[in-house]
């Protein structure tokens, strides 16, 4: 009973945020026009994307850095795109429950790094970043890159979404530190999602490592980590490459994220 009542709290109070946030259907319009990715599902869907983007927006806080304002549309766009890989998933919104702010700024930032080696000797370095998602939170994104993900693509012609990249990372450590495993039900399904995973992962590695040309980018033999975001990225923007360099990987999110974007693109 007190369940059910609690269910029913909720309901009511995301109605109410949907009510009092409402993206005005002419944004909404534009921001499915300008992400292709996003606009050719169903009716349906779309109604639950905009929802999921509503309360996306009416729970997150967004910031930007040096000056920058975060306009209206740009929290669209980032919230439509950010809410895209767990449209279909249980968790909803819980999974992005675990942080608040979203720092935005105009560019890439440079970070500075430290890494140990081996031998205890640590080095020092400079790393530029188009976007971060830290455990717990914030999550930072630059903007001319979100803007990028218009074409959906990098110069080097590979898939390029900073937004759901980031946001991927973002479920990947719901279960603690990022490990390329989203939360899944059962020791038996993450064991298999680690086995194909990791032999992809290493296939992946052995191409870049020998200097193919890969229509993935090559980023993402970085890290197992790494790897998830960039084939998550790749799922939603350009499905039929992720379908044609990892099969394996494909199916895998098709039964995770429960939909199937290359059927659509080979149409």
């Amino acid at each position: 009973m007190l369940a059910g009542a609690q269910a029913a709290w909720r309901r009511w109070r995301d109605d109410r945020a949907c009510r009092q946030r409402a993206i005005p259907d002419a944004l909404w319009q534009l921001t499915l026009a300008r992400y292709p990715f996003l606009g050719w599902r169903t009716a349906d869907q779309l109604t639950r994307l905009r929802r999921l983007a509503t309360l996306f927006l009416a729970r997150k806080e967004f910031s930007g850095a040096q000056g920058l304002m975060v306009t209206d549309e740009m929290a669209v766009a980032v919230a439509a795109q950010a809410v895209l890989p767990i449209l279909n998933l249980d968790g909803g919104l819980d999974l992005y429950a675990g942080f608040v702010g979203i720092v935005v700024h105009r560019d890439a930032v440079v970070a500075a790094r430290e890494v140990m080696d081996a031998d205890g000797v640590v080095h020092e370095y400079d790393e530029e970043l188009a976007g971060e998602a830290m455990q717990d939170g914030p999550v930072m994104l630059s903007w001319q890159d979100v803007e990028e993900a218009v074409e959906g693509s990098s110069q080097a012609g590979c898939a390029y979404n900073v937004t759901i990249h980031e946001f991927a990372h973002v479920i990947d450590m719901v279960n603690g530190g990022a490990d390329g495993v989203p939360p899944l039900l059962g020791r038996a399904a993450r064991q298999h999602w680690i086995e194909v995973m990791e032999a992809a992962y290493t296939d992946f590695c052995t191409q870049v490592d020998a200097q193919r040309q890969t229509s993935i980018d090559p980023y993402a033999a970085d890290s197992i980590e790494e790897f998830f975001a960039v084939a998550v990225e790749t799922f939603y923007v350009q499905p039929l490459e992720l379908q044609r360099a990892a099969p394996s990987v494909y199916r895998l999110f098709v039964a995770y994220f429960h939909e199937d974007p290359a059927r659509h693109s080979a149409r």
